[in-house]
C-alpha cells in the first residue's frame, strides 16, 4: 500500500460514521430525540427493564451519560423509573406507552438512514459491506479469534 494511502480506510470509515449519524440524528429531531436517546429506547424495547448501569454496558457509555439522557426521556415521558424490588438504591428503566409508541418512528428514522447510506449498493454488495464491518468491529473491540486478511502481510 503506497504510503499515502496508510490511514486512507480508517478515515473513510469514521467520515462514513460521523456523516451516517448527522442523517439520522436529523430524521430522530424531525420526532423530538436528540442524538443518543435512540439508543437508550432501542436497548429498553430489545429488554425493557434494564438498569442504568446494565444500559450503560450495553451502549459501551458511561453511567453519567445514560442517567443524564435517561433523565430528559423521563422528563419528555418516554420512560420511567422503578425501583428494583431486591435492591432500595437501585432502579430499573422501563419505557411508557409514549415510548413503546415512539420506537416505530425510532426504527423507521434508522430504516431511512441505511436505506440513504447504501443507496447505490447492490444486495450482495450491502451483505459483504455487513460482513467487512462485523470483522472491523471484532477486531476494534479485541476479539481474538478475528482472522486476519489473507493479504495483510503484503501491505508493507
Amino acid at each position: 500500500m503506497a504510503k499515502a494511502e496508510k490511514g486512507a480506510a480508517i478515515t473513510r470509515l469514521q467520515s462514513a460514521a460521523r456523516l451516517s449519524r448527522t442523517a439520522l440524528a436529523a430524521k430522530l429531531l424531525d420526532h423530538g430525540f436528540y442524538a443518543g436517546q435512540d439508543q437508550i429506547m432501542l436497548a429498553l424495547a430489545h429488554e425493557d427493564g434494564q438498569t442504568p448501569g446494565q444500559l450503560a454496558t450495553r451502549l459501551g457509555v458511561r453511567p453519567p451519560t445514560v442517567t443524564k439522557t435517561i433523565n430528559r426521556l423521563q422528563a419528555q415521558a418516554f420512560l420511567e423509573k422503578r425501583a428494583s424490588e431486591n435492591d432500595a438504591r437501585q432502579s430499573h428503566i422501563f419505557l411508557t406507552e409514549a415510548g413503546r409508541d415512539a420506537i416505530r418512528s425510532i426504527e423507521k428514522s434508522v430504516r431511512k438512514t441505511e436505506k440513504q447510506a447504501l443507496k447505490g449498493l447492490d444486495k450482495k454488495e450491502q451483505k459483504a459491506l455487513a460482513k467487512l464491518l462485523a470483522r472491523i468491529e471484532s477486531n476494534l473491540a479485541g476479539n481474538s479469534h478475528s482472522e486476519m486478511p489473507e493479504d495483510a502481510d503484503d501491505e508493507d
